[in-house]
Order: structure tokens, then C-alpha cells, then sequence
């Protein structure tokens, strides 16, 4: 008999949230070690001491306050749900729209007289979604965990008790992206005083001061390498213009469809305004210009053909 892990869902979700205790956990004492226990009271030695402690501070608490605005983005911010009854435009429902913001592939706003149902489909690509019993826009996949289909789909991350899709994937991105940069600088701040435990010389700080300190280096350093192998496959996913569930249907396509060079695929997730490039949101322009922002409609290369049935 077949193991269907999906029976664990409910177990996901309840292991989702211990997780974000376990996160605030993992970030309150490493905020002991950095600050309380160790380069706060360098602040006060003058000299050097008082200059590396106010750069590795002042560093330390931007980018805190990054990992905390980007990973309460993410876990609160809804990824991008299909509207009940959603299903696609016909081509007489079109009409003079305008391009960039109706593409064909549907619309979000539709009454409950249009149940969706195979058979009504005007677009044999439009994908149906069974478990929903409706119609379901390009990029989008049903997530058991969640119990409904998520707009482009990249995974169910139980670290934020949450699905990344569509309208928090950016944000997911960025609290990788900061969790290694503070990762790393915390490993790199407290790599002199781990040293000092395999030192011969007397260590003059408490066993609480040194077990908190312990923790957290070996915590920071783990975290470091895991999230930059992580922050790599993601940055490789972004170049291409697809999620980790699409990279299994690249394998057997020549030709991704939504593939449109390197500069454009960046902008599909992060938006045209380099202001807003490193913070958890987008500007009003790029969501009013940019219906890919919303999850239901995406460009597509102009040389892509759809394959021979």
C-alpha cells in the first residue's frame, strides 16, 4: 500500500506553529548573546572596543529588524487564493480590455451563476483543480495542507505556517536573503568568543552567559549554510521564472513558456521600482502596472509553442 503523507497535514499544521516560537526563541537569544551578554557592555571600554561594538550593533539590529519585518510578511500575509467560481475569460467576454491587465487567462471578480465545470472550459490549458471542484489559473496548485489551491504555488513552508505563492513569495525571498546575512554576521561576531572555549585561559562570564552563547553560535553558524544552499536554489528559481513545483514540468519542456530572460523573471517577483527591491512590499505603480503581481496572469515568451497533442 502506497504511504500518503498528506494524512500527516493537520500534524504540519500544528507543527507550524511551534515553529514560530521556536523562530522568536532562536532570535531572542541570540539577542541576549549579541547584545546583553557581549557587545552591549563594549560600548563602555572606549577605544576600538567602543567602535566595533556600535558597527556590529547598529548591523546586528538593522538587520534584526529585516528578518523580523520580512518573516511576519510572510506568515501574514494571505499567498493568493482562486476565488470561488473563478474560472476563465471567453474571448467574447474580452472585448477591448486592456492587455496588460487581462490576458485571457480569467478574472478574479466573477458571479456564482458561473459554476465551474470541465466541460465549460473555452481554454482546454486552463487547469481544473478536482479537490476544488473549480477552475484554477496558469501557475497555481492545490495544496493539501491548506485545503485550496494557492496562486503560483512554490511550496507549504511550515517555518511560517503558511503557503508561499504569488503575493508572498518576494517576502519569503527577502527573509532568506536577511536571515543568512544575520546568520552570518552573528556567527562571524561570536566566532572569537566560541574560540575562547577551547582555550586554556579562564573564561570570566557565567555558565548561563556561556551555555546562551554556545547555543547560539552553533544555532547561527547551522542556519547560516543551510539557508545559503536554500537562497541559492531560490535565486536560480527566480533567474528562471518558475517555483519548485514547476521545476519538475521544466524537465520534459525545452522551452519554459514563462521564461523571459534573466532581468524580467527578477521583476516578475520583485516589481520595477528598485526602491522597493530589499523591503517586504511594492510600490502602487508596479501593482497597478503589473498583473503578475496578483497571481493571475503571466507573460509568456514569444517564441513558446504550446506541445503536440
Amino acid at each position: 500500500m502506497a504511504w500518503n503523507v498528506f494524512k500527516f497535514c493537520t500534524a504540519l499544521r500544528a507543527l507550524g506553529s511551534i515553529m514560530i516560537v521556536f523562530v522568536f526563541g532562536i532570535i531572542g537569544v541570540t539577542y541576549y548573546s549579541m547584545v546583553v551578554a557581549h557587545y552591549g557592555p563594549s560600548l563602555f571600554l572606549g577605544g576600538f572596543e567602543t567602535f566595533s561594538a556600535v558597527l556590529v550593533l547598529f548591523s546586528f539590529h538593522f538587520v534584526l529588524v529585516m528578518i523580523i519585518w520580512s518573516y511576519s510578511s510572510v506568515v501574514l500575509t494571505d499567498p493568493g487564493g482562486v476565488p470561488p467560481n473563478w474560472r476563465p475569460l471567453r474571448d467574447e467576454e474580452k472585448g477591448d480590455a486592456d492587455p496588460l491587465v487581462s490576458s485571457g487567462h480569467g478574472s478574479p471578480e466573477v458571479g456564482s451563476n458561473h459554476l465551474g465545470v470541465p466541460g465549460d472550459s473555452p481554454d482546454r490549458g486552463i487547469p481544473f483543480c478536482w479537490k476544488c471542484n473549480q477552475f484554477r489559473p496558469p501557475r497555481a496548485h492545490h495544496c493539501s495542507v491548506c485545503k485550496r489551491c494557492i496562486l503560483k504555488m512554490d511550496h507549504h513552508c511550515v517555518w511560517v505556517v503558511n503557503c508561499v505563492g504569488a503575493l508572498n513569495y518576494k517576502y519569503f525571498l527577502l527573509f532568506l536573503f536577511y536571515t543568512f546575512l544575520g546568520t552570518t554576521l552573528v556567527s562571524i561576531s561570536l566566532l572569537r568568543v566560541f574560540m575562547e572555549f577551547f582555550g586554556d585561559g579562564e573564561i570570566e562570564e557565567t555558565p548561563g552567559t556561556l551555555a546562551a552563547t554556545f547555543i547560539t553560535f552553533v544555532l547561527n553558524i547551522a542556519f547560516a549554510l543551510s539557508v545559503l544552499g536554500f537562497l541559492i536554489m531560490h535565486i536560480t528559481l527566480v533567474g528562471a521564472n518558475t517555483t519548485t513545483i514547476e521545476a519538475y514540468e521544466k524537465k520534459t519542456n525545452s522551452k519554459w513558456r514563462y521564461d523571459l530572460g534573466w532581468k524580467k523573471n527578477f521583476e516578475q517577483v520583485f516589481g520595477t521600482d528598485k526602491w522597493y527591491w530589499f523591503i517586504p512590499a511594492y510600490s502602487e505603480d508596479d501593482l497597478r502596472r503589473m498583473p503578475s503581481l496578483q497571481g493571475f496572469e503571466y507573460p509568456t515568451r514569444p517564441d513558446w509553442e504550446p506541445p503536440q497533442q
